[in-house]
């Protein structure tokens, strides 16, 4: 199934199930996205029934939200892909090595925002906006300490998400979370796919346009810490929750790693896109 939120005649943010070009309100059935991951199996069951007997609406004739409004912290994989890792370690003169462990940052939940929502751009704020397609997890359920073998019953589905990135002020400090967090900065979506919609996550396509042209063009198999192996480390000795969202890091091609640099700029559209998930499509926007 595809999960959804929504805006359409003036109502507030709604939650449908997409089929085709369709769209099911659910509003009766779930009243948001965290309640439609929380559902269990009878709960699940009662959405197709639902489906079958409610009237259809056309995408078109909505606006797509943001999909899910996390409780907390987006917690995202750095240099998960090795291209992108000696991309980032040659531009900063770092030695070039892969990381042992995933490297772990977060993004600020006010950072999310929707799948055609604009970029702000304030050249007050930096001036070296960076883009960083990404395929990201939802956990459907609680857990703690998750084996490997055990961690793809936890996921509940897959979005897309585009890290964008301050790099100026990325580098400013030792943590990447300021450069990571600003508003409007984590746009995701168009939906949610259930797991079982995406028969192999681990061999999707990847890839990132700035106006109609490749930036980044990879394949989620090339990531060095797959999905089970990091749900396995973050679950270590911390509970992950219903609803949280892990990205799982960007393959190489990213504006800072270029020569020269290449930043985004206001007009420049943004096209997020991972297959068999879905597509972003955001503006980057003087404020």
């Amino acid at each position: 199934m595809k999960f959804a939120r929504y805006e359409a005649n003036g109502r507030s943010p709604q939650i449908g199930l997409v089929v085709d070009n369709e769209l099911i309100d659910l509003s009766g059935v779930a009243p948001s996205m965290q309640a439609v991951i929380n559902l269990s199996n009878e709960g699940m069951a009662m959405i197709a029934h639902h489906a079958n007997r409610s009237q259809r609406i056309p995408l078109k004739d909505v606006k797509l939200l943001a999909p899910l409004l996390p409780r907390r912290n987006v917690m995202c994989l750095g240099k998960n892909y090795a291209d992108h890792a000696r991309e980032m370690q040659t531009t900063q003169d770092e030695p070039v090595e892969l990381p042992k462990f995933p490297v772990i940052f977060t993004k600020a939940t006010t950072s999310v925002s929707g799948p055609t929502d604009p970029i702000p751009f304030d050249p007050n704020v930096s001036e070296k906006m960076d883009y960083e397609v990404e395929l990201a997890i939802i956990i459907g359920k609680q857990g703690k300490n998750i084996p490997a073998e055990q961690a793809m019953k936890f996921v509940f589905g897959y979005t897309v998400l585009n890290d964008v990135t301050a790099r100026d002020l990325q580098r400013q400090g030792k943590q990447f979370f300021k450069g990571k967090s600003l508003d409007g900065c984590c746009p995701t979506g168009p939906w949610i796919v259930t797991r079982d919609e995406v028969p192999n996550s681990h061999d999707l396509e990847i890839r990132c346009l700035v106006n109609g042209k490749d930036m980044q063009a990879s394949n989620t198999r090339h990531m060095i810490f797959d999905i089970p192996t990091t749900i396995a480390y973050l679950s270590r000795g911390m509970t992950l929750l219903p609803g949280d969202i892990i990205a799982t890091g960007t393959p190489d091609g990213v504006g800072a790693a270029r020569t020269p640099p290449q930043f985004l700029r206001p007009g420049d559209v943004l096209t997020s896109i991972v297959e068999g998930v879905g597509e972003l499509r955001n503006v980057v926007t003087a404020v």
